[in-house]
């Protein structure tokens, strides 16, 4: 068994671990084949992204294949690589998920939205977003590949957290009326995706997200507590001088459902709120 990812950073890495020790062999793209060696010593078999004779050879072995680059202005860089490759060697791979945003649903005025809700992306970003998750599964049908998109909010854990942002005097407790986000601890969504690949369904569309939508100054706060430090004070988005790349994120207020996730794939979180996951990332530190 062989999953090959394509843009292997905090989620490929974190779908990786859950994998390996039942058994399966990982294979990612890379640009710097400086990076080999160190990912050889874990154990991941590292092929350069333009490679193509080498990434077909691996896709003939692929069982399942995850994408998690984000999109350029050309659109999803693993098209142009993986289609050719996949093409050349015949491979079908039994699952192929792709990594989105809940960007793509746009802002709801903090409203629920799911995987069946109109697409309305605000940002330059998430309108890329819908037309990658378009592009792949289209892909999908033309191929014969079963692919599968997956929705993800927010994604912390270990090294990535409020936690370390506190640590770092880089957390602002910014506040706006109404506003919450969703989130997901990685190893939520590595169970998301792994659930996924055992159950494979054409088509399908997943929003990954915890159970409790919750406002960034309450986290914040939540996880100086944690630490026993006092939380930063609150500030008004109207007065956070946040560059436009935030300013984006914050125009944007939304309940995400996992409802479908858990009906179909039998996924549950096993940090159902943000409070679960930041005390396990804290307790495993000590």
């Amino acid at each position: 068994m062989k999953l090959f990812v394509f843009g292997y950073g905090f989620s490929g890495r974190a779908l990786a671990r859950r994998l390996r020790p039942k058994g399966w062999e990982i294979a990612v793209t890379v640009r710097d084949e400086a990076a080999a060696p160190r990912l050889a010593a874990e154990g991941v078999t590292a092929v350069h992204v333009h490679d193509q004779g080498r990434i077909a050879v691996e896709l003939a072995e692929t069982r399942a294949l995850l994408i998690t680059a984000p999109p350029t202005p050309e659109g999803c860089p693993a098209l142009s690589v993986l289609v050719p490759a996949l093409a050349r060697a015949g491979a079908f791979p039994d699952w192929t998920g792709y990594l989105s945003t809940t960007g793509v649903y746009g802002d709801r005025r903090g409203g629920w939205v799911f995987e069946t809700s109109r697409l309305a992306a605000q940002s330059l970003e998430g309108a890329r977003r819908v037309a990658a998750e378009r592009d792949w599964l289209e892909v999908g049908r033309g191929m014969g590949l079963t692919v599968a998109v997956f929705r993800l909010p927010g994604i912390y854990g270990p090294g990535r957290s409020a936690l370390d942002r506190l640590r770092a005097g880089q957390a602002r407790r910014i506040t706006a009326p109404g506003q919450v986000f969703s989130r997901i601890h990685v190893d939520d969504l590595a169970a998301g995706l792994g659930a996924s690949i055992a159950q494979p369904r054409a088509g399908g569309i997943y929003n990954l997200c915890d159970d409790e939508p919750a406002p960034n100054a309450e986290v914040i706060a939540y996880a100086a507590g944690l630490l026993g430090m006092a939380p930063p004070p609150e500030v008004p988005l109207a007065d956070a001088n946040l560059s436009p790349a935030a300013l984006r994120f914050y125009a944007e207020s939304k309940r995400v459902s996992n409802a479908r996730a858990k009906a179909e794939l039998g996924w549950r979180p096993a940090y159902p709120t943000y409070r679960e996951g930041l005390r396990t990332i804290l307790e495993a530190e000590q």
